[in-house]
């Protein structure tokens, strides 16, 4: 018998999740462990944020932030932030645990952002060298607008994309 949102199919002894079939829902304030614990797993310490930073972007208003758990851990995360006068949102963060990716996760997750934003123009960075991440928004109507030169700590690129909605 498998449990809800998991596959009959098993690796060893391990039930892989129904990833189609996991919930996305809001995150808080109380996600705040388990959003510093996938930032640790997803991006470099040059990359990582403040303990300040995060608890801004699962408190502060105009932030739409988003989860996706499988057995009570944080498995997937995304966070944008409005720019009322700029008629634009920035999608600042999206992490999927390692051991997760490749299953469509982030693909949910930057789709359900989008709707949930409702905004006319959406961008975000990227460092030159995700080309995973680049590829994914590559494919999901993202157009290259601008380069950021030596943005990133240790002086890589960041690449700005934006999607434009009627």
């Amino acid at each position: 018998m498998t449990s809800p949102n998991t596959q009959s199919s098993s690796v060893g002894h391990l039930t892989q999740p129904d990833y189609a079939a996991l919930p996305i829902v809001a995150a808080t304030w109380r996600d705040l462990g388990a959003v510093m614990r996938l930032e640790k797993q997803c991006f470099t310490r040059d990359d990582a944020w403040t303990f300040l930073d995060h608890l801004a972007v699962l408190s502060l208003p105009g932030v739409t932030r988003l989860k996706i758990e499988y057995q009570d851990e944080l498995i997937a995360f995304i966070a944008a932030e409005k720019q009322p006068e700029k008629h634009t949102a920035w999608i600042t963060t999206i992490g999927v645990a390692p051991h997760h990716q490749r299953h469509g996760l982030a693909l949910r997750l930057l789709a359900t952002c989008e709707k949930a934003l409702q905004y006319p123009v959406i961008r975000l960075s990227v460092r030159r060298s995700n080309q995973g991440a680049i590829l994914l928004y590559r494919h999901t109507g993202y157009k290259l607008v601008d380069e950021w030169p030596k943005y990133y700590i240790g002086g890589e690129d960041a690449l700005i994309f934006e999607k434009k909605f009627d």
